[in-house]
Formats: C-alpha cells, structure tokens, sequence
C-alpha cells in the first residue's frame, strides 16, 4: 500500500479544499517545492500534483511552482499530476519536464479517445483520474456532476493501456471523515487495472482498512488534509502499510 502526499495548487500556493469548493481553500504553505520535499524526507515514495487553476481553465495554471517542484523532487521519486489535462501536447510537455505519470481526468470523459492516444504515445506514464459524487463522475474540477457511473466508465478504460486509476469520492474529500472502502473495493474488483484511493484518508484505521483490501486491487492511496492537519504521520503510516506487505 503506497501512501502518496497530495501537493494542490491554486495561485501558487500549497492548498487543501474541501469537496473540491475554490472557495474552501485553506493554505498551507506559500513554497510548494519546499513542501515536497519535506514529504520526501517524511518517507513519501511518490507525490501527486494538482493543478486545481488549471482543473478549471483547462491548461496549466501553475507551472512554475510544478517546475520548481520536479527540479527539487523529481530525481529521487516519481511525481504524478492531473489538473488541466486536455491533449497530448500537454501530456508530452509535462513528461519532458520530469513528470513520472500525467493523470487525465475531465478529457477522459470527455474525450475517451485522448485515453487510448496518451496511452500508445507514452505507455506506462497514464494514469485516469475519476471523481465521483454518490456514484457520478464530475467533471471540470468538480463543477458538473454527469450521469455517467464511475464503475461503468473505469471499464472502458481498462483495457486501453492505463498505469492505474486514482477514484476519488468527492463528498469526502478534504472532510476528514474516512475513506469509502466499499466503493473503492467495488471499482477495484470491476477493473483489471490498480487503483489508487484518494478522499478522506484520516488516520490510521483508514490505512489499516485500505491495506486489508490491498490484494483486492488497491495498490495506494493519495493523502492530503490528514497528514497536513497532524491526524496521520505519513512516515508512521508508510512503515506500517510495508509491515502490512511483509
């Protein structure tokens, strides 16, 4: 069970939201790539990006803070971003800066097709990220909720060459209530791909829970307000989901 640190983005700045609302910001640090690679010092084997300016735009919005993390980061543990992803040419601009996996999310339902291109163009580096509200996939940083089922549209995928899935329920995102097992364990059982949990990891029965379910297809989980706050010691969690392993 890898446990992967959220780093958001928004104007700069290091931020947590809550279900995914701009204006439910709070920041946590005004230097990003110091932020990162405090969580690499902390354990952090892989570190997950957001661009939430660009979720919305629809290109990057913060690519100087993404640069200045890669140049601090990206030698010693692969880093993985979504926010802002629409074609290939941002796909391979990322890449080339030092990015290990670019995460497609609003394109992907939006544009299935993107999925399968990214994928024979860089395979092994694509990873779908779904954002679902009671079921539904949202789109556009959260804005729209489709009618689409998050386990009917990861099937789709499955087979287009995808390194994994990252499912993230919004409701509980960012609200320190717990992780929606059931509904990852659900999706992780319907997909022959990894998935990754993201959404309301709070303590350490939530890792206890996820790597009780580890052999069931989820192979980590993104963490964000709960290691920022002080509810979960990354490293602490980290060595007890190896032990779980072994």
């Amino acid at each position: 069970m890898l446990l992967i640190p959220a780093i958001d983005l928004k104007g700069g700045q290091c931020v947590r939201l809550q279900q995914g609302l701009m204006d439910r910001a709070t920041v946590f640090s005004d230097e990003p790539a110091k932020m990162a690679l405090h969580w690499c010092q902390r354990g952090a084997r892989r570190l997950h990006l957001v661009d939430l300016d660009g979720a919305f735009a629809g290109k990057p919005e913060n690519m100087i803070s993404i640069k200045a993390i890669l140049e601090q980061v990206a030698d010693n543990v692969p880093v993985q971003l979504g926010g802002g992803v629409r074609d290939l040419h941002t796909i391979e601009r990322y890449l080339q800066l030092g990015l290990s996996y670019v995460i497609i999310g609003t394109a992907a339902v939006k544009n299935p097709q993107l999925v399968r291109q990214a994928c024979a163009a860089f395979p092994g580096q694509i990873i779908v990220g779904l954002d679902a509200k009671d079921g539904l996939v949202a789109i556009d940083g959260w804005a729209k909720v489709t009618d689409l089922h998050v386990t009917e549209l990861a099937k789709r995928f499955a087979d287009d060459g995808i390194d994994s899935i990252i499912y993230t329920d919004i409701g509980r995102d960012g609200m320190m209530g717990g992780v929606n097992i059931n509904a990852t364990v659900k999706l992780a059982q319907e997909v022959a791909v990894p998935v990754i949990a993201s959404g309301g990891v709070t303590s350490m029965a939530d890792v206890q829970a996820l790597c009780a379910v580890a052999e069931q297809g989820v192979a980590g989980a993104i963490v964000g307000r709960a290691i920022y706050e002080g509810s979960l010691d990354l490293a602490t969690a980290q060595r007890m989901a190896d032990q779980n392993k072994r």
